[in-house]
């Protein structure tokens, strides 16, 4: 059975690890090693986790499986969202499942958690970025009732990259 459980500051390191390794398993292999480790070193950080653990308007949640971390889930409000900063709108900044474990039906239980969430403090609606080349995600978050609205730039080293904006209603 699959838990869901909000990451404690004192979970710091783990989630750091873990953010690290499922980011390179889905795109080292599809992005050049240099823009990789140029990303990672900002993005992948200890202090960089830290700011983002102790934003109010952040919240880091780990699904656990048997107390082993198997995928989670970044929630962003207010002005943490990275694009809209709509107070009624709740941002999925990242949601990761490692790979042995897709299949699983975990990342419908940590978005539907999110959308269960958004609908809780009567949000009008839920949002999210994903890149345009995941067609495996773009199919998972379509069948999801989610709808592209837009578009903004990534940038991952040198490479400018574009992700889609997706968002589902609510009310």
């Amino acid at each position: 059975m699959i838990k869901i459980k909000r990451v404690q500051l004192s979970e710091a390191a783990s989630l750091l690890s873990y953010s690290k390794q499922t980011f390179y398993e889905f795109f080292a292999h599809l992005n050049e090693p240099a823009n990789m480790e140029a990303y990672s070193s900002v993005a992948f950080t200890m202090e960089s986790m830290l700011d983002q653990l102790n934003n109010p308007d952040s919240e880091f949640y780990f699904a656990l499986y048997e107390d082993d971390i198997v995928g989670y889930i970044k929630l962003n409000y207010n002005d943490a969202q990275t694009e809209f900063k709509d107070k009624n709108a709740l941002e999925v900044e990242r949601i990761y499942v490692s790979g042995e474990h897709h299949g699983k039906q975990i990342g419908k239980k940590l978005l539907n958690f999110a959308i269960n969430i958004a609908v809780e403090k009567q949000f009008e609606y839920i949002w999210l970025g994903v890149w345009e080349h995941n067609q495996k995600a773009l199919g998972f978050y379509e069948h999801s009732g989610f709808e592209t609205i837009g578009r903004h730039d990534f940038l991952l080293g040198d490479d400018r990259q574009t992700d889609l904006l997706m968002k589902k209603m609510l009310v």
